[in-house]
């Protein structure tokens, strides 16, 4: 089997992303990183995932981004938004957080000699994060071919992103379709130490919004009160 490296991150695109690679046939390697985020609860969730859905391996990197990318997710006192989704990019947006992610995955890939990175991003039903856009997807991917060993010897790279085009409503169906249990996932950018969501983040606005439009019980444990 080809070896795929599958960035997990705990939340429902990164979950469905994990089955799809899984369902083209890779042994994937997911990897989850600890950047010091406030909804540190998706590590956890994003452990139950691993072991659901049959990863053949599972790393787990602590990098703390708390001092050098100032966001609503790595800095306590600046509030998550909770007033509905805007305009713009948010507060919740976490300065180069995909790339360091993928330069991550990217090492890793090489050292498990794989050619496959997935990463969960879509750019229909997101927070207008820059990073989740198709125009970066293949920014990087040619990057990452000029900057490694493997690329330079005629080993390239593919940076897959299967949600790219897909909608909350449409992810789900597809992770549904693919034995998804979207119960064991974390979404909330402020989760209680337990994954209970706040329901009003624009994390949980989506994902509510696609268990909807999806026509799917949502099984997300929200805080009371």
């Amino acid at each position: 089997m080809r070896k795929a490296v599958v960035l997990l991150s705990g939340g429902i695109d990164s979950a469905t992303t994990l089955a799809i690679a899984r369902a083209q046939g890779f042994a994937c390697y997911a990897l989850s990183i600890d950047y010091g985020q406030r909804h540190r609860s998706e590590l956890v969730a994003a452990a139950r995932i691993g072991e659901f859905l049959q990863a053949s391996g599972h790393q787990f990197v602590q990098l703390d981004l708390t001092t050098l990318a100032a966001s609503a997710l790595t800095n306590a006192t600046i509030a998550v938004p909770t007033d509905g989704v805007s305009e713009g990019i948010p507060v919740t947006y976490v300065p180069a957080r995909n790339t360091i992610m993928l330069s991550l995955a990217l090492a890793w890939a090489e050292v498990l000699e794989s050619r496959d990175i997935f990463i969960g991003v879509t750019a229909v039903d997101y927070s207008g994060y820059p990073d989740c856009r198709p125009d970066y997807i293949a920014a990087y991917e040619k990057m990452a071919n000029l900057a490694t060993k493997a690329g330079r010897e005629g080993e390239p790279f593919t940076i897959h992103a299967p949600l790219i085009d897909l909608s909350k409503h449409a992810i789900i169906r597809s992770g549904m379709r693919l034995g998804v249990d979207y119960g064991l996932t974390v979404s909330c950018y402020q989760a209680d130490d337990d994954g209970r969501a706040c329901g009003l983040c624009d994390a949980c606005r989506l994902r509510r919004a696609g268990f909807e439009a999806a026509n799917v019980p949502d099984p997300t444990r929200y805080r009371q009160g």
